[in-house]
């Protein structure tokens, strides 16, 4: 499948309006920090290395046939390099132009097959049930609740049915839960801090579950990351086919 099929040419042109993005900024705003500590070589280091849940599932979904897949929110594009290497098809979206400049910089270096473009993840550029696979890896909580539905709905549109989400929120369970300024219902933002001065939202299990519906939740485990009490929602969903959810009624 090529690259410009993921594209609904008709209603949803893959350069991504300056309309659309200013609604963006409206709830999702943490690209802004992230594309300045993209700038700098030490704000990168960090973030090269794909996840090892990330490296498990790609290669067991691309084993089983999976073709085409995205990466939302893909930074400097260490997990679209990756899943091009497996073979994928990959589409890579990301708010923030100096990740994306990069990513592509560093898939040319590579000779990497990756198609990557700016733009928001509350209004994606491809037609329907273009992708096998999409992930989201500490993405989709930047922004209020509205926004994090609006992804999740994106998300779902954009998948094929049987098609794997895999993803990451903000527990209920993270040390800063509750802390901070709360700006809307379970989001808060940390004046002065260049990331976390941006809308954040937290969730639990059940709610999660409820966020994702129709999509149906497979896999949930509340981890530490990083840092001590860091805990994040690492995920697995999958979106059911038609002919399943009538059946379930």
């Amino acid at each position: 499948m090529s690259v410009e099929s993921f594209i609904d040419y008709e209603s949803r042109p893959i350069q991504v309006s300056k309309e659309l993005i200013l609604r963006a900024e409206e709830t999702a705003t943490a690209y802004m920090a992230w594309n300045e500590r993209w700038k700098t070589e030490t704000g990168r280091r960090d973030w090269l290395k794909p996840e090892s849940e990330v490296k498990e599932m790609a290669e067991l979904l691309r084993n089983i046939g999976a073709l085409t897949a995205m990466d939302l929110g893909c930074g400097i594009g260490r997990h679209s390099l990756f899943l091009a290497s497996l073979g994928f098809n990959v589409f890579a979206l990301d708010a923030s132009r100096a990740g994306v400049s990069f990513a592509r910089s560093l898939a040319q270096q590579q000779m990497q097959a990756v198609h990557f473009v700016t733009g928001p993840m509350t209004d994606l550029p491809c037609a329907n049930e273009s992708f096998d696979y999409l992930l989201a890896w500490n993405v989709i909580y930047h922004g209020n609740r509205d926004a994090v539905q609006k992804s999740l709905s994106e998300i779902h549109r954009v998948l094929r049915p049987g098609g794997i989400f895999q993803g990451t929120m903000i527990s209920k369970n993270n040390r800063l839960f509750g802390q901070g300024r709360e700006v809307a219902a379970d989001t808060f933002v940390f004046d002065g801090d260049l990331d976390k001065s941006h809308p954040h939202f937290y969730c639990n299990q059940a709610e999660l579950a409820v966020l994702l519906d129709p999509m149906e939740l497979l896999r949930v485990n509340d981890r530490e990351q990083e840092r001590a009490g860091s805990y994040h929602l690492h995920f697995v969903a999958m979106k059911i086919h038609v002919q399943d959810v009538e059946l379930a009624k």
